[in-house]
């Protein structure tokens, strides 16, 4: 299969880092991008939607002088998600916004609409769609995306229920374009297995938001480090779609993580929290199961780093062959 160009350009590790609600904002993506892998920020996180102009312009400078002073160093590009859904009442502005700017690329989610592709390849910009099953995927394609990432169980936020093996197979059997693997991947050898099983790249979330540059509070950070697997909830109570949850945090809302109540889904809301007081994500904490393979606080460089050395340990493993280490290696 052929990636496009952008996809291809040297970086420390075949990753993605996921647009993280609140979480993301220039600091993190930059860090990300100089780190070596792609950063993302959801649009939605500039507000007042103004501030949009300001933080691309930031990222893109930034990104080209540290590129300037660090020759020898890859920068990564950058990505920005739209949110789709017809409750986003800021689409139309920010993605003309991401045409201004030409953002290499585009994350959709919640929706896929022919014009936003549209737009975003009227200057060479490309357009990745996250999709949780098989069907969406079709859709997404069919409606002009150019690459998937297929959001599989154990992802933190909005994520599905299928198995990755399950998913990526359903997919590879009629896709052969770009495709990136969501699903508590926090270590370097998953990044690796995502590869493995199918996929050009691995969508990493919830391990950079224990970093030093995520714009989340001490006690999040904290959290995520402190947690496993097993404090993870999965509800659509908070914004009427399902999604994974820090246990701590719903009971420091004064919930019972064990037995939620349903939300209606027709009342989907990304800022007040669906059917409950509390709000996601600022009191309601979204993580991915991975966060077992966190045991400390540190910076998203030093954090790239140790997936870097992850990932080499993983791929000197005798049950690589030269040829086929050469082939992931890219």
């Amino acid at each position: 299969m052929t990636l496009p160009d952008i996809l291809t350009r040297p970086m420390a590790l075949p990753v993605v880092a996921s647009p993280l609600f609140i979480v993301s904002g220039p600091e993190l993506v930059i860090a990300q991008c100089t780190a070596g892998v792609i950063g993302s920020f959801p649009a939605l996180n500039a507000r007042p939607a103004a501030l949009l102009d300001d933080w691309l312009h930031r990222i893109t400078e930034e990104n080209l002088s540290f590129a300037a002073h660090h020759p020898d160093q890859p920068v990564a590009p950058f990505a920005v998600n739209q949110i789709v859904h017809k409750s986003n009442d800021r689409l139309e502005a920010d993605v003309q916004m991401c045409v201004d700017h030409q953002v290499p690329i585009v994350i959709t989610s919640l929706g896929a609409r022919p014009e936003i592709n549209d737009a975003i390849h009227s200057y060479g910009g490309i357009v990745l769609h996250d999709v949780i099953s098989d069907r969406f995927a079709h859709k997404a394609i069919e409606k002009g995306a150019d690459g998937l990432i297929a959001v599989a169980a154990g992802a933190g936020g909005h994520a599905g229920v299928t198995s990755p093996f399950a998913l990526l197979r359903e997919i590879r059997r009629w896709f052969d374009g770009p495709l990136l693997l969501s699903g508590a991947i926090a270590h370097g050898a998953s990044i690796l297995a995502a590869q493995v099983a199918g996929a050009d790249m691995a969508y990493v979330g919830s391990a950079f938001m224990s970093t030093h540059e995520a714009n989340n509070d001490d006690a999040y950070k904290q959290m995520l480090v402190d947690s496993a697997s097993s404090d993870i909830v999965y509800s659509n109570l908070f914004t009427g779609v399902h999604g994974n949850y820090l246990r701590g945090s719903i009971e420091a809302s004064g919930l019972d993580p064990d037995n939620l109540p349903v939300s209606d889904p027709s009342a989907m809301n990304f800022g007040s929290g669906g059917s409950s007081d509390a709000k996601a994500w600022r009191d309601i904490w979204g993580s991915g199961q991975g966060i077992g393979a966190l045991d400390r606080r540190q910076s998203t460089a030093e954090l790239v780093q140790q997936l870097r050395r992850e990932y080499d340990e993983a791929l000197a493993a005798p049950i690589f062959d030269g040829r086929e280490r050469a082939d992931l290696r890219g």
